[in-house]
């Protein structure tokens, strides 16, 4: 963050100075947190349903913090500056929404069902070629992580890449207004959060918050084959690029061992060869997208194609290691429906002799569309010939080779039944931690 003075901010947050702070400068950011505080931090005392962190003020000014941000006056630290506001997470948005106003950068904001962390660390990546890149750490992309990320965007930074999520309908919005973003990408629309949000159309309408916030001068990206590409450009005054079928293409795929190979075509630009070190034709739409946004900031081909191959994922979305001579596919972040059936696509398609196993524990957020969705995911997976091992009582209704109510057992049976040159692919919501299965039964 850009320093500035503590009565700047306060004014920006509608706070005021409660005790001392007038030559106050905040030069090292924003906290939440008192196990990372820096040293001179503004820290913000953030309460919810389940914590108050009010009741850590004076850790918060041991660990470092220069100054408070406060929203009750009682039991205050002596010798700090303080802020007092209505309400500190408002206030952290509000600060944010500001910050982003003085940045003056372009940037681009990532929703969508799937691929979104993917899609960020892709474009990341490309953009980076060119300029000095914020991007949202592993998936801080809420209420609270997307301010925090805008507030860490430094004074020599020259784009913002901030993923933005939801649970609900109407999330999205205030995200918008924070990030106020100059392109946005929509990996897609799946099932995902559905039993809040009712239907995919719903999810849609969710999602197209991010198209809707740009301005004419704005690009929207979105894959040529999503359902919901002409309810997103009906939406929106912006520029709509579509990949996979349009501008930007990928031709004469070539999956491997350790990745995708393929032509990446941008009309007007050319074709270059272009590698992506992970597997699966879902991780080539968002390639095509993170290729789009260093397009549409006028990257070179050539700096697109290197920064897609340079690229490195956050872990646990398709991540590959080998032990004891199996191969294992960690995609254990997250799951839903779409997701899983794309991991289970890749899974089959890789090379080599050996088995394809599937660990699969549950999907989370359902609802009532749980019944169809499990028996559907495993009829694929039995179409493609994989074994599949389900983890935990709502894992079961995937109607596996193999169930186990506990991780212990299930590692335990893939210890003793995996041979060398296995595939051995894990996945499952994050309430089911199915890389404790995995690590139990292959370390690396």
């Amino acid at each position: 963050m850009k320093p500035y003075p503590l009565q700047q901010l306060a004014h920006a947050m509608s706070g005021s100075l409660l005790q001392g702070g007038e030559d106050c400068i905040i030069s090292a950011g924003v906290s939440t947190d008192t196990r990372s505080i820096a040293t001179g931090a503004l820290f913000f005392a953030l309460k919810g349903e389940n914590f108050d962190a009010h009741h850590f003020l004076v850790r918060a000014v041991e660990a470092g913090a220069g100054a408070l941000v406060v929203q009750n006056d009682s039991d205050l630290p002596e010798g700090v500056p303080v802020v007092l506001v209505n309400d500190t997470l408002e206030a952290l948005q509000a600060l944010a929404k500001w910050y982003r106003i003085k940045l003056g950068i372009p940037v681009v904001a990532i929703t969508g069902s799937n691929g979104k962390t993917s899609t960020k660390d892709l474009t990341r990546s490309v953009l980076s070629q060119k300029f000095r890149v914020n991007a949202t750490l592993g998936n801080l992309n809420n209420h609270i992580g997307l301010p925090l990320t805008v507030l860490s965007t430094e004074a020599d930074d020259e784009v913002g890449v901030f993923e933005m999520g939801m649970n609900h309908s109407g999330e999205l919005a205030p995200l918008c207004e924070i990030g106020q973003p100059d392109v946005s990408i929509i990996t897609n629309i799946g099932t995902a959060h559905i039993e809040h949000l009712g239907s995919r159309e719903a999810i849609a309408v969710e999602k197209g918050t991010v198209a809707r916030a740009l301005s004419e001068k704005g690009t929207l990206l979105v894959p040529g084959d999503c359902d919901y590409v002409e309810q997103f450009r009906a939406s929106t005054p912006a520029r709509v690029i579509t990949v996979g079928d349009g501008v930007i293409r990928a031709e004469n795929i070539m999956p491997g061992e350790s990745g995708s190979s393929f032509d990446l075509v941008i009309d007007g630009l050319g074709t270059v060869r272009t590698s992506i070190a992970v597997s699966g034709r879902h991780m080539i739409s968002n390639a095509l997208l993170a290729a789009g946004a260093g397009f549409v900031l006028g990257l070179t081909l050539d700096e697109i194609s290197a920064g897609l191959g340079n690229a490195e994922l956050t872990s646990g979305r398709l991540r590959r290691y080998f032990s004891n001579e199996v191969t294992v596919i960690d995609d254990t972040y997250n799951a839903n429906p779409e997701s899983v059936i794309a991991a289970l696509e890749t899974l089959a398609g890789f090379p080599g002799g050996g088995r394809r196993i599937a660990v699969l524990g549950m999907m989370a957020e359902l609802g009532d569309h749980a019944a169809a969705a499990y028996p559907k995911i495993g009829r694929i997976a039995a179409d493609l010939k994989l074994t599949v091992v389900t983890v935990g009582e709502d894992a079961k209704a995937y109607g596996a080779n193999h169930h186990f109510n506990t991780r212990e057992e299930a590692a335990t049976w893939l210890s003793e039944e995996t041979s060398p040159g296995d595939i051995v692919l894990f996945k499952g919501s994050r309430m089911a931690a199915m890389e404790r299965v995995m690590k139990l039964a292959f370390p690396e």
